[in-house]
């Protein structure tokens, strides 16, 4: 168990805004003595911390990726860093335990003081097959991924010969009107019209970019007339906004789209899809044994946590009241201050000093429409165009961590305006042997003639096996589908189509071939269900094989 005796230690959980700006806050106010005597530990998934209003132009490549990042340890000079997962939060004892990394060992922290500032995690829940198919739109990787997503369509479409299949490539959709989804799909947008320019084959009108909103407009944050100016800013490049929509499931092929006032859905072919829909609590914070307001830990003006001593909550997983009367959004402009207002009064209550209230109500508004132009609205003022894109840039880029990077994103900045953008693409996310899959009710899971690369599993729904056009079978839970072709190398015989909507398990050939080889049971499970349809066996033999290079792509 770590610990440090005679020491006050304070341990601050999340290395967001709010978490790393309060380790900041408590290095500048503390003396030389209370450094003696105060151990600050910040603990967080990563290293580093995200600045998230630069995270749309990652997208786009007009900020290079790790230059919209700033390392912990460096804003935090006074805290010692774990980059650990916490497996549990123990009020009681006053103790911390941090999963196991290369050592399997655990780490149990002891503290005087917690600072909760976990924020919260994506709703999967909201949309069947979000988890699976979607990409979500919160952290560093997802920018990287969707970028990456973006040029390997592009690089298929360029030779797919199939209309169908081209325009499902070149269909790009993203859930969500609010500031993230509106600064991603004008990123995004941006990319793929400069990165067409290298695809002599691909007409800029086949690229169709669709932003979903359930409201009747996008940006509700802001004012109407600005976000109706945003609206007809997107348009006019391109961008197909669709209003009073609901995202209502996901899968491989598509989006299913209701309209909210007709009930009736539509099914938008796409291969990338993106998701910036509302937040879920973190799953630590719902186990606290604490006050919350739809998710987030209640606090007191003072950011504590009333009838827990030595317990404080700062950032999204925090209801902070303000003196207007409501509760304090979950940007990245109230996250700084509460960090401030907490640390002083952290130190206040080790000091037996007087705390201060929380006063800060916002300064305002500002999201980017790429292509020099956003929009704003600071302290009742409005700007549009390119004003508020310089704007946007200049408040940005001084709020930034780290005076190395401000010149860093500077020079991206100045060489955006005179180079063409990168389309390489780095293949650095890796397939998974073995996923969960959604389709919705009619979609087919694979066709008749196609090549056998996965073995499926039904975890819900109904399937229907169809041969020649004709239903032969019906398939349910726990029933397994696709061997025949995985180990016959030969091309599947019959189609497979969702009866229902239904969730699959599917293993790719080379993990099922090392499985068939290595664990017992497996190939003779595989047999028994091949010869209760009447199939040679023999072809299992090929699964002795050692997969060759290429098959994953099969």
């Amino acid at each position: 168990m770590a610990s440090s005796g005679g020491k006050k230690r304070i341990l601050i959980l999340g290395g967001g805004f709010a978490g790393v700006y309060t380790a900041m806050y408590l290095g500048k106010l503390m003396t030389a003595a209370e450094r003696a005597n105060i151990e600050v530990t910040i603990v967080s998934n990563e290293n580093y911390i995200v600045f998230q209003p630069f995270l749309p132009e990652v997208i786009s490549g007009t900020i290079e990726t790790l230059h919209c990042i700033t390392p912990i340890r460096r804003m935090a000079k006074h805290a010692q860093l774990y980059t650990r997962l916490i497996e549990e939060i123990d009020i009681e004892k006053k103790t911390v335990r941090l999963a196991p990394e290369y050592v399997p060992k655990p780490i149990v922290l002891k503290y005087d003081h917690l600072v909760v500032g976990l924020g919260t995690k994506l709703n999967y829940d909201l949309v069947p097959g979000m988890r699976e198919h979607a990409i979500p739109f919160k952290y560093l990787g997802d920018a990287l991924r969707l970028r990456n997503q973006a040029v390997g369509v592009l690089e298929e479409a360029a030779i797919e010969k199939d209309p169908e299949e081209r325009k499902r490539l070149l269909t790009f959709i993203v859930g969500g009107g609010g500031f993230s989804g509106v600064e991603c799909i004008a990123e995004l947008n941006d990319f793929l019209t400069c990165a067409i320019r290298a695809y002599p084959g691909i007409r800029r009108e086949e690229i169709r970019c669709v932003l979903l909103q359930s409201a009747d407009r996008i940006l509700p944050e802001l004012g109407e007339s600005l976000a109706i100016y945003a609206q007809e800013i997107l348009e006019g490049r391109g961008v197909e906004i669709q209003l009073n929509v609901r995202l209502k499931a996901v899968s491989g092929d598509g989006a299913i789209v209701v309209d909210k006032a007709t009930k009736e859905s539509v099914v938008i072919p796409s291969r990338t899809i993106v998701t910036t829909v509302p937040s879920a609590p973190h799953d630590l914070v719902t186990s606290l044994p604490c006050e919350l307001d739809r998710g987030r830990i209640v606090v007191t003006e003072n950011l504590d946590v009333p009838n827990h001593p030595g317990l404080w909550a700062v950032g999204d997983c925090a209801a902070v009241p303000q003196v207007d009367g409501i509760t304090s959004p979950p940007t990245a402009q109230h996250a700084l201050r509460q960090a401030k207002t907490c640390a002083h009064n952290i130190l206040a209550t080790i000091r037996g000093t007087k705390m201060k209230r929380f006063g800060f109500t916002g300064l305002g508004k500002l999201a980017s429409l790429g292509r020099m132009s956003a929009v704003a609205e600071v302290f009742g003022f409005k700007m549009k165009g390119i004003v508020a894109w310089v704007f946007w840039r200049t408040v940005y880029l001084s709020k930034f961590p780290g005076f190395d990077r401000q010149i860093r994103i500077g020079i991206d900045w100045l060489l955006d305006l005179l180079l063409p953008r990168d389309i390489t693409q780095v293949r650095i996310f890796q397939h998974e042997a073995i996923i969960q899959e959604h389709f919705h009710a009619g979609e087919k899971i694979f066709d008749q003639g196609d090549y056998g690369d996965k073995l499926y599993s039904v975890v819900k729904g109904e399937a229907e096996i169809i041969v020649n056009g004709k239903c032969v079978a019906t398939i349910g839970e726990g029933q397994v589908f696709g061997e025949i072709a995985l180990v016959s190398d030969q091309p599947r015989s019959a189609a497979v189509v969702a009866k229902v909507d239904t969730d699959v398990i599917s293993v790719s050939r080379p993990a099922f071939k090392q499985l068939a080889t290595h664990l017992p049971g497996v190939r003779a499970t595989v047999e028994g269900i091949m010869r209760s349809r009447g199939v040679d066996t023999s072809a299992l033999d090929s699964s002795n094989d050692t997969p060759q290079e290429g098959e994953s792509h099969g």
